[in-house]
This record gives structure tokens, C-alpha cells and sequence, in this order.
């Protein structure tokens, strides 16, 4: 006998977005609380006479007419008569987001929002909370048994389709209201806890990546810095662990003393200068390569921010660049390979005008030079991303050649991955890179010379980074959601 209940809460609709949400949170919640209860005493040594299955939550919306109300947005309304829907998870951590969304499907269509409990199971390992870790308790016989009592993750409800545009609707199916489902969303946030070692309740709208430790040093050092102004316009600074320092004069909150540091970092440490409506900065050390690149990105993406973007090092490809200069880039190379399944190479990543304005103001700005002189110290140009640390080692000299056909300024490893999976998840995105070496022209790194680079540079180019984030957040987050990451049969979500 199943322990599910027999008869599900009937399908209830809303004009307001705030009883929608309210109802989305009540049934997760419900369905949850099913799940852990019946997982606690399963530990406990009772065994249920049936399966027990929870299942997610889904927001519906049916529109009979193309028409829609005029917006400048991107995103927000549907593209015509349809059912749409998606099935939603973790409405406390998506709740500012959700309530937007639904506001905006409101605006435009002016339809009731269905709220019900979808087909699609929840996994129950994502049903454990925060600090559950009840599963490593159970012997070997009883962990066997478990899968066949509980719904486990399912794969094939969590691919990228949606986001690729390959996706294709079975016949009487809802089109997808967002990019992703429940389950991607689920198993994407519990990957952000594994590389990354913070909940990710704590990441921020707003996130740098960074391929080199010293950035983070620095970002450390701004952040406890920030803590001791008691007029700083952060709340709250987050190391791996969860080690959670706040503001001078703030009171600790409930869970603050649950974090401790690692014994050793996570693969991926990300560190939060947090803001109360999660308008802060989140800065991740993805190390090298493109394959961390995308496999970070992946996962940032199912929070929605507003931008990411990348400062790091690079090699200048120009004899008339020095060390210690700065490229912005505008286009990029992609011989990286870890999107090519997902993103075939024809498609351009185009540059995004905010986000370049923003980091070229944030240059004149922190450096206090002129246009004149800004030129002499920051290019604007193409940036190939290798997967081959050693391209340089190749015969006959074939990457030097295809970097020289592109126009291309500097090379680096992770750039156009972050560009190209900010525009594969509709998330606004930008590279400033700064000149280590200069490997076609006989400079290369050596560690007298680099040690005075990175004592020289990474400080100004963090607040360069830090200054574009606080140019993008006055402008307004609105006006990031370009169109051109829109394409023409697009999801309702931003």
C-alpha cells in the first residue's frame, strides 16, 4: 500500500500573485514534511507497507489570445494562446523571484494562475533539510531497501532541453513556463553545497568569478572590512562551512553558529558580501580550466542572478600590451569544447552594452585616468578561451595562427565558457581580464615578477569588478535582461 495520500488538493486559482505563491509554499511544504516524516521513521527501523511519493508543486497558465499588455521587458508573458506551466521547488528560497514572475504573467495576460500538485516526484534526497544527514546512519541493507521505498533522482526530468531550445512538447503537453524544471533546479542547488561549500541560500544576485587564490585573499580582506563598518551597506560576510561574520552593531541570526570551517576547501569556494534583498556580491575561485567553468555555471544559473562576470588573468596576445593591462572583451573564440554538445559553435556570444559600459566606467573610475589614457591601459577586443593549457607546445604553430585569424587579444581558459553559458541561461555576463604574460613575445611568468604583478594588480582589479557591480545595481536589474538572450519562442521566467 502506497503511503501517499489518496486524494490530492484540488487544483485552486489566483488573481493575486501573493495567494499563489502562498499556495505554492503550502503544498511543497506539505509534501516535504510527508517525506521527511516517513524518512525519520524509516531510520528509526519502521518499514511502510508501500512506496511513499511526494510530488512537487507546478504554477499553470492558459491564454486563448495572442494579446498582452505593452512591456519593455524580455521576459514576463508567453507568446501566444496555450497552456504553459513548470513544476517549482524551494518557494522560501525562490520567493522574491516567484512573486515577480507571477506578478508579471498577471500584468501581461491578466489570466488566473492555477496552482496544483504536478506528476513529477520529489526525490527525497531532496527533501532533507539543511542539517539532515539521517541517510549515513542507515546499514548497508537498509540504504538497498530504500530505493525501493522512496523516489530517487531521475535524470531524465532534469536535462537542459529547455534552456538549449531542443526541446520538443509531446502532444497535449504544457509548454514550459521556465528553463528550468523542479528537479534540474533541485539538483543543481545541492551541487552549489558540494563544489561550492556555502547553502545556497547565500548566493547574491550579482557573482565574480575569479581563476586565481589571490582574488579571494583580497575579496576576504574587503569583506571583514565591510563587517567592521557599522554604515556599510552589507549585512552579512559568508565563508565556506557557512562561517557566517556580521555586520558591527547586527545581531547574530538564528543558524549563524551552525557553520564551521573545512578541514580543506571545497573544490570551488564561494565567499557572499550579502545585502538584504539579495543584491550583494558573490565571488567563486573556479580554478582553472573550462570544465569547472561550465560545471559552476550550471548550477549559479538555476538562481536567476542578475550578471556574472569574469576577472581573471590572461595572456596578452599583442606585443603592445604590458603586463598589468587590462581587456575587456567583445567577442571570444570558443575552443574550449566543453559547450559544443550544448551550444553549437556557430552561435555568436554577443557582447551585452550594460555590462560593457558598466566595467569601462568602473576602469576610469577606480584608475582616475582620462579616455586618452584609458587606452593605453585597457583594450577592447576578442578573447579566445583553450582547453589546452600547453597550446603554445602545438607544431607548426597552428593555435597562434587561428588566434591571429580571430583578431584575438588575450587567451585564457574560462572567459568564453562563462560567456557562452551566461547566454545559453539568459544570464547577462562580461570579462575583464588582466595581462600576466605575454607568452608570444618572451615574457613569461617567473616568480619574482609575477609576485610583484599580483601585489601591483589584484587589489584594483577586484575593486574595478566590485565598482561595475555597484554601476549595474543603480541602473537597475530590469535593464540587464537583454533580448538578445531572448529567442523567439522564449520561457515566461526571467
Amino acid at each position: 500500500m502506497a503511503q501517499t495520500p489518496t486524494t490530492s488538493p484540488a487544483p485552486t486559482l489566483h488573481s493575486d500573485p501573493e495567494q499563489a505563491l502562498a499556495q505554492v509554499q503550502l503544498l511543497y511544504q506539505q509534501q516535504v514534511e510527508l517525506l521527511r516524516s516517513a524518512m525519520q521513521r524509516f531510520v528509526a527501523g519502521h518499514t511502510p507497507e508501500g512506496p511513499v511519493h511526494a510530488y512537487y508543486p507546478y504554477v499553470r497558465l492558459q491564454t486563448a489570445t495572442v494579446a498582452r499588455a505593452p512591456t519593455h521587458l524580455a521576459y514576463g508573458f508567453v507568446e501566444g494562446p496555450g497552456c504553459y506551466e513548470t513544476t517549482l521547488t524551494r518557494p522560501d528560497l525562490f520567493a522574491r523571484y516567484l512573486r515577480e514572475q507571477f506578478r508579471l504573467l498577471r500584468r501581461s495576460h491578466g489570466v488566473d494562475l492555477e496552482v496544483g500538485l504536478s506528476a513529477q516526484p520529489i526525490p527525497i534526497h531532496f527533501s532533507f533539510a539543511e542539517h539532515d544527514y539521517i541517510e549515513g546512519s542507515l546499514s548497508p541493507e537498509r540504504r538497498l531497501l530504500m530505493r525501493d521505498l522512496f523516489d530517487l533522482p531521475d535524470l531524465a526530468a532534469m536535462d537542459d532541453g529547455i534552456a538549449n531550445g531542443t526541446w520538443q512538447p509531446q502532444p497535449g503537453q504544457a509548454q514550459p513556463l521556465a528553463l528550468f524544471t523542479a528537479p534540474r533546479v533541485d539538483y543543481s542547488l545541492h551541487r552549489l553545497r558540494h563544489y561550492t561549500g556555502t547553502q545556497p541560500e547565500w548566493f547574491q544576485n550579482y557573482v565574480l568569478f575569479t581563476n586565481y587564490q589571490f582574488y579571494i585573499d583580497e575579496f576576504i580582506r574587503l569583506g571583514h572590512a565591510e563587517m567592521a563598518n557599522p554604515d556599510s551597506e552589507y549585512s552579512a560576510f559568508i565563508e565556506p562551512g557557512n562561517l557566517v561574520t556580521r555586520r558591527s552593531g547586527l545581531a547574530a541570526q538564528p543558524g549563524d553558529g551552525l557553520g564551521s570551517a573545512p578541514p580543506r576547501l571545497p573544490q570551488m569556494p564561494a565567499y557572499h558580501l550579502v545585502r538584504a534583498d539579495n543584491s550583494g556580491i558573490t565571488m567563486v575561485n573556479i580554478g582553472v580550466g573550462p570544465a569547472n567553468a561550465k560545471t559552476i555555471t550550471d548550477h549559479i544559473a538555476v538562481l536567476r542572478p542578475h550578471a556574472w562576470m569574469m576577472l581573471g588573468h590572461c595572456a596578452g596576445l599583442r606585443n603592445s600590451q604590458q603586463l598589468g593591462d587590462y581587456v575587456l572583451a567583445h567577442a571570444y573564440v570558443r575552443e574550449d569544447h566543453v559547450l559544443d554538445e550544448e551550444l553549437p559553435l556557430w552561435v555568436p556570444i554577443p557582447a551585452l552594452a550594460e555590462i560593457q559600459v558598466a566595467l569601462q566606467q568602473a576602469v576610469a573610475e577606480v584608475t582616475q585616468m582620462p579616455g586618452d589614457q584609458l587606452k593605453g591601459i585597457m583594450r577592447t577586443g576578442t578573447v579566445a578561451s583553450t582547453d589546452n593549457r600547453n597550446w603554445e607546445l602545438l607544431p607548426d604553430n597552428l593555435p597562434q595562427r587561428r588566434f591571429s585569424q580571430s583578431r584575438a587579444v588575450a587567451l585564457d581558459m574560462e572567459s568564453a565558457t562563462i560567456a557562452a553559458n551566461g547566454f545559453r541561461f539568459r544570464v547577462p555576463y562580461g570579462t575583464l581580464l588582466c595581462v600576466s604574460d605575454k607568452p608570444l613575445h618572451g615574457e613569461i611568468k617567473l616568480p619574482g615578477m609575477a609576485n610583484h604583478f599580483y601585489r601591483e594588480r589584484v587589489d584594483q582589479h577586484l575593486r574595478i569588478g566590485m565598482r561595475a557591480i555597484d554601476i549595474l545595481r543603480s541602473g537597475g536589474a530590469q535593464r540587464l535582461h537583454s533580448r538578445k538572450l531572448r529567442s523567439f519562442a522564449e520561457v515566461a521566467f526571467q
